[in-house]
């Protein structure tokens, strides 16, 4: 595999055990990335590190420059980026810890910039997006968590929603309705932007709270924070594992 890039999601703003060899800010045409590009090795992957959210997680889904973070990626080499996200889970399947290889998805956001081929004379590129997530890479993944014995789960659609806030209880039952496993907030058009670019993406989603409704609960903070802090251990170790 070529250099990987990991754009961490909430949660992951910083790496644990990542040695930083080198950081850069990047200039593009779309304006500023997230927070400077970060070359290191994280356990035994060699990888650009790219928190999605910024350095002190100060960009909300909606704000997020995504064009300016693949380009960003883009522009040093990057061909495989391995996307990581804090998600909600619908499905019986995907509870509170869950680690997900997600293989679809439906796409909910609006007015974001959702493409390199946006002003008149820049041309028109219709990307084949039927499978949205590279086949290789998520093989890598899933081998890698065989490898080191992390139970992973190796399908699920993705539902990527506006936010910033979290959904009502019968739009959680339209996700679901829709054939959705998963509910989160970035993953477009940062899957869409990198297959425009021709890089390899994956989504790698750990799941920190049920869909609204499905529990008796309330959806706090806390028990977000409290799922996010044990499962993105288990995240970390498997891209650590990762072989470029």
């Amino acid at each position: 595999m070529s250099q990987l890039a990991i754009i961490g999601g909430t949660g992951l703003t910083k790496l644990s055990n990542f040695t930083v060899s080198r950081k850069e800010a990047i200039d593009t045409p779309y304006g500023a990335p997230s927070a400077e590009l970060l070359w290191g090795k994280l356990g035994n992957t060699d990888c650009v590190f790219l928190p999605r959210h910024g350095a002190q997680h100060q960009f909300p889904p909606h704000k997020v420059n995504y064009r300016a973070n693949i380009w960003a990626l883009k522009s040093i080499g990057i061909q495989n980026v391995v996307g990581v996200a804090a998600v909600g889970g619908l499905t019986e399947k995907m509870g509170p810890k869950v680690i997900c290889v997600a293989d679809q998805l439906i796409d909910y956001t609006y007015g974001r910039e959702h493409t390199f081929y946006q002003e008149p004379g820049e041309g028109v590129e219709h990307i084949d997006f039927t499978h949205p997530y590279d086949a290789n890479l998520r093989q890598r993944l899933i081998d890698t968590a065989n490898t080191i014995g992390l139970s992973v789960e190796t399908t699920g659609c993705y539902g990527a929603t506006q936010g910033p806030r979290l959904e009502t209880a019968a739009e959680v039952q339209r996700l679901i309705r829709d054939g959705n496993d998963l509910v989160g907030m970035t993953g477009m058009p940062e899957a869409a932007l990198a297959k425009e670019a021709g890089m390899r993406y994956a989504n790698l989603s750990l799941v920190v709270n049920w869909g609204a409704g499905l529990t008796d609960e309330e959806i706090t903070m806390d028990e977000i924070h409290a799922n996010l802090e044990g499962g993105m251990q288990h995240v970390v170790n498997l891209l650590g594992n990762l072989q470029t």
